[in-house]
């Protein structure tokens, strides 16, 4: 079985880069998207999810160096559930009120924003991620 998740949206905050034990670099940082929509009583409803966002590898190294606050950005990967509960990470928040975040460990990492938007978040359209699979490694 398999699964894919595509998310496009805006950086929440600055990526924060660190090394596992056995020196693999991973790169996390959080993106919000956004939908407006009209209920059933006609009224605008506008609705923000947060995923946080894993990259791993030289991905990781290169969402580091340009990535910033406010960049646009395209992600596809996977979710990974919470060890405890197979779904979202749950957590309160400082109010008391619950939340949940949806984690995802990116494959690709595309940047969107052009130069000068969101402090030099890159050139247009980049894409950044492990290498694909080509039609004629498949053996069969």
């Amino acid at each position: 079985m398999f699964h894919t998740l595509i998310i496009v949206g805006n950086v929440g905050r600055d990526p924060e880069m660190r090394y596992t034990p056995s020196g693999q670099a991973v790169t996390s940082f959080s993106v919000a998207t956004s939908r407006q929509y009209n209920n059933a009583q006609g009224q605008q409803v506008k609705e923000t999810i947060w995923f946080r966002v894993s990259a791993w590898g030289k991905t990781a190294e290169i969402c580091n160096q340009y990535l910033k606050k406010g960049s646009k950005v395209l992600i596809e990967g996977r979710l990974t559930p919470d060890i405890n509960t197979g779904g979202p990470r749950i957590w309160n928040r400082q109010d008391g009120t619950p939340g949940a975040s949806f984690e995802v460990s990116a494959a690709t990492v595309r940047f969107l924003s052009s130069r000068g938007e969101a402090g030099e978040a890159g050139g247009l359209d980049q894409e950044f991620g492990e290498p694909g699979i080509e039609e004629g490694d498949i053996p069969f």
